[in-house]
């Protein structure tokens, strides 16, 4: 993998970071409300593993290869 391959995954894995933080005060705000709307609630959770698993994977791919 060259440094620009390296570069981009980090940007891409900061604005997955990014984003999961914002959905996680998204939820924490939804949570407050005592008229939570359960659907709205489910599907930002559901966005917020989806990207917690797509984070997972780019930090896999950035751990260097040991057989090398």
């Amino acid at each position: 993998m060259d440094n620009g391959e390296i570069v981009k995954l980090h940007q891409r894995l900061f604005e997955l970071r990014q984003e999961h933080g914002d959905l996680d005060l998204a939820i924490d705000a939804l949570n407050q409300n005592p008229h939570i709307n359960q659907l709205q609630l489910r599907r930002l959770k559901k966005r917020k593993l989806l990207l917690k698993d797509m984070i997972v994977k780019l930090e896999s791919r950035l751990i260097p290869d040991l057989n090398a």
